[in-house]
């Protein structure tokens, strides 16, 4: 479980507790080498979180991880929207902040998408999973509510990165994945017994 200075720290790692797996909080970018994989959360800015990456050395240190060792790696909410090459929110210029960049795509506001819904969305929603089959999923039928709170959504270069969607008045990504790198708009540790069960599919599907 990456610390790098964001909350919902706690409810993860009850979470996966709850799954009789071992958490480990790794608060200094270098202890990621001694983990099986990867949990990266989210909350609030992009601009803020990025910035926090980079200052802890967590940046280069991921892209170690992932791409040297293709450690697996899931990232919540907007750990999920980190993943990006880049993302708008709280950006100064116009260009965006550059994100990790392990799932092609950009970051970008709900009405920028043309959303006419309450923004945040926030609360449960039914996904979709147009590209299955995708262990991610497994046991999980398409219509399952999950819990969502975002004003931002992640927009995939390629289609067959994303995994899941979720209809807010338009089709959002719910989830993408991309090798061994996946990530979720919503929260599995809030999303009762179907968050948990995403959780255990990502742990055993990698064996962690």
């Amino acid at each position: 479980m990456i610390d790098y200075g964001v909350g919902n720290l706690g409810s993860v790692l009850r979470a996966v507790e709850e799954l009789r797996e071992t958490p480990v909080l790794v608060n200094r970018a270098i202890d990621m080498h001694a983990t099986d994989c990867l949990v990266l959360p989210g909350v609030g800015n992009f601009t803020d979180c990025m910035n926090m990456l980079e200052a802890g050395g967590w940046v280069a240190a991921l892209h170690d991880e992932i791409q040297g060792y293709n450690r697996p790696l899931l990232g919540i909410c907007v750990g999920m929207q980190l993943l990006a090459d880049r993302g708008f929110e709280g950006a100064e210029s116009p260009e965006g902040v550059s994100g990790l960049g392990f799932v092609p795509g950009e970051v970008v506001h709900l009405k920028t998408l043309g959303c006419q819904n309450r923004i945040p969305h926030v609360g449960w929603n039914g996904i979709c999973c147009p590209n299955r089959p995708e262990f991610l999923f497994n046991g999980i039928p398409d219509q399952t509510d999950f819990y969502f709170v975002h004003s931002y959504a992640f927009i995939p270069n390629d289609e067959s990165d994303r995994i899941a969607t979720v209809d807010y008045g338009i089709q959002v990504t719910a989830a993408v994945g991309r090798g061994r790198v996946w990530g979720t708009q919503f929260h599995p540790e809030k999303s009762s017994r179907a968050g948990f069960q995403l959780l255990r599919n990502f742990f055993e599907g990698q064996q962690c």
